[in-house]
């Protein structure tokens, strides 16, 4: 593998899809854009980037609060003013109350780094269009200083999306684009693999044969995920499930083990109930 080349890792498993994206987006210089269902990897995705790539990793959780200022710098004028109410001398460099934001870190950092933008899409509509220059120019000013930032080496920017709200055109035009498709079953006991050995294959084969036919239910508020699929075969490992506890699973007089894993409002255990006893609930 090349120095900038990422496969997936032991604890990571990337589709050619998602390899190709990956790759093509450090070749162009482009910030990737990463969209998909809740659980389906993106935002470990870019550890698992930087760990493959031997680079430092810094991350931008964003809230709904979070600003695009936020990001570069912000000045701490109160912390300022306090100390210039009590003589102390670092109020004469104002350096002493700029605290630097994630992309300022990775912007200058030695080597080249790894910045993850998280759940760019929780944050205000504007929010993405405020991050144009940056992310064209990789530098910004800063007015306090009277001085521009400019990134010692380009990141590799990845940028995460639950598709809560649309992104602007003109910072998707910027983006090199990427959808994370629910793993099919395949793939899905490749990932189980991962984070279990010798696992029964028949109880695996049980449990996703659960695990795909909720997901297949129309109509639920929540659709289960891998993480969750995840932490349901850890505890079907640790309360010592057997296949024919899951075979017995009818989710009208048995509901799954652990079934609080999978489902995660009452709305949906209803739904379901109502779909079983309609006859049109099927196993994959």
């Amino acid at each position: 593998m090349s120095l900038n080349e990422f496969k997936g890792t032991e604890n990571y498993i990337a589709t050619k899809e998602l390899q190709v994206a990956i790759n093509a987006a450090i070749a162009l210089e482009k910030p990737l854009l990463i969209k998909g269902e809740p659980g389906t990897g993106k935002t470990l995705l870019a550890f698992e980037v930087a760990k493959a790539l031997n680079k430092p990793i810094y991350t931008w959780h964003i809230k709904s609060t979070t600003t695009a200022q936020q990001g570069l710098y912000e000045y701490d004028a109160v912390s300022r003013l306090r100390d210039a109410q009590f003589g102390n001398e670092d109020v004469k460099d104002i350096s002493n109350y700029i605290v630097k934001g994630k992309m300022w870190q990775a912007f200058e950092s030695e080597e080249q780094a790894v910045l993850l933008i998280d759940e760019i899409d929780k944050a205000d509509i504007e929010f993405p269009n405020d991050l144009l220059l940056e992310l064209d120019k990789m530098e910004f000013y800063v007015y306090e200083l009277q001085k521009t930032i400019q990134a010692k080496t380009r990141p590799i920017v990845i940028i995460t999306s639950n598709n809560e709200k649309e992104l602007p055109d003109a910072f998707l035009r910027r983006c090199f684009f990427h959808f994370i498709r629910f793993p099919d079953k395949a793939t899905m006991i490749d990932i189980i693999d991962v984070h279990f050995k010798n696992l029964d294959n028949e109880l695996i084969d049980d449990a996703l044969k659960l695990f795909y036919g909720l997901r297949d239910i129309q109509g639920l508020k929540k659709k289960p995920t891998t993480s969750e699929l995840i932490d349901w075969i850890r505890l079907l490992k640790l309360g010592k499930i057997d296949k024919s506890e899951l075979a017995a699973v009818d989710y009208i007089e048995k509901q799954p083990p652990y079934f609080g894993s999978l489902i995660k409002n009452e709305q949906d255990i209803d739904h379901i109930g109502r779909i079983k006893r309609a006859g049109t609930f099927r196993r994959f």
